[in-house]
């Protein structure tokens, strides 16, 4: 199968579990019935980039000995888990970060707000949405767990697939905490270490996360050796890192009209990303300070955003962490050569790691 129609495949299989899940919850009522809506809403879109780095995993191993190796219902449900599991996380990242959006429409805890409001419920209802945003995102964790254990029941290699998801879950959790202490924390932290703190959370909360993991996770479906797993890691972890560093480039400099997210949106947030570290490290005290004052102001305007966009650019971290990413890109490709895996299926690994590291979304 190839890779465009990886999507499609996975949908499928999270539309036919969501109608089980309605019919489950059938008998619980309308508010049940609303959360279980509000489930499925969050795993509508996205780039499904961890069910395609999963099914590429599965693929380099399973046709490298057998070419013709045909995807069998449990890979679909494996990639649909990561895909389940990666909607949970956007909706507690979403409510961590307090943003307003996610794919251009409200994010969970906004539209849980606004849905209280319409109905006229009692109470807060931004207290209301935040904690009805903690339990979809639990919910959603939950059903990630039924989708893959459902799966990989009676599998020969159940045991390494289970053994590196939860090693996937313990990581992201890790780094999602390191994220947000950074915030707090900068501060009290020498400035000499700020650098080296951002590119530790950018390998827990989404290098091993986005692309390592998923990559191992197909692989250990498809019965990986050990030289296989080295070579998917070495490749895997560098390109996560450069797509994480993507990311926060796009967070700061990416179009609203293309990310979904308003322009900046990561220094009205207060994100302490490489890009930050490395412009401070280039100020003097005075421009520091000023950086520290406006990074995490929700009220930012638009020419203060333009500001800072042009003291980063002007600072020389923009083109640090752009050269940093191309060389990501080069240890990944160097990790690949006389590789024991398919030919093929590297050649649509390498179009998906240029895809996930050179985008505008």
């Amino acid at each position: 199968m190839s890779i465009p129609s990886v999507p499609q495949a996975v949908a499928a299989r999270i539309d036919a579990f969501v109608e089980r899940m309605r019919g489950e919850t059938a008998d619980h009522g309308p508010d049940a019935a609303a959360l279980v809506e509000a489930a499925a809403a969050a795993l509508r879109g996205g780039k499904r980039l961890r069910a395609r780095f999963c099914h590429t995993g599965w693929s380099t191993v399973a046709r490298h000995e057998r070419p013709d190796a045909a995807e069998s219902p449990v890979l679909w449900d494996v990639c649909a888990a990561l895909e389940v599991f990666q909607s949970a996380a956007l909706v507690h990242d979403d409510l961590i970060d307090n943003s307003d959006t996610r794919r251009g429409r409200p994010s969970a805890h906004r539209a849980f707000e606004a849905a209280h409001a319409e109905t006229g419920w009692e109470g807060s209802g931004a207290a209301f949405g935040r904690s009805a945003a903690v339990l979809l995102g639990d919910l959603l964790v939950a059903w990630s767990d039924d989708l893959l254990e459902t799966g990989i029941a009676g599998h020969p290699h159940a045991g390494e697939v289970r053994s590196e998801y939860a090693r996937m879950r313990r990581d992201v959790t890790l780094g999602q905490y390191l994220d947000i202490a950074e915030e707090s924390a900068w501060s009290v932290n020498d400035d000499s270490e700020h650098a080296e703190r951002a590119l530790r959370i950018v390998s827990l909360k989404s290098a091993r996360y986005s692309v390592e993991q998923p990559l191992l996770i197909g692989a250990a479906l498809a019965g990986a050796d050990a030289g296989q797993r080295a070579t998917l890691r070495a490749f895997g972890h560098p390109i996560g890192m450069a797509f994480q560093l993507r990311d926060d480039v796009l967070g700061v400099f990416g179009d609203e009209i293309v990310t979904g997210k308003p322009t900046g949106d990561d220094l009205r947030e207060g994100k302490r990303t490489l890009l930050i570290a490395w412009t401070r490290e280039a100020l003097a005290a005075p421009g520091r300070r000023l950086v520290d004052e406006l990074l995490g102001d929700v009220s930012l305007t638009p020419d203060q955003v333009a500001s800072l966009q042009a003291t980063i650019v002007e600072s020389g971290a923009l083109s640090r962490v752009e050269a940093l990413i191309a060389r990501y890109a080069e240890d990944a490709e160097e990790a690949l050569q006389d590789a024991a895996l398919d030919g093929d299926a590297l050649t649509e690994l390498r179009g998906l790691a240029h895809a996930a590291t050179v985008r505008s979304a």
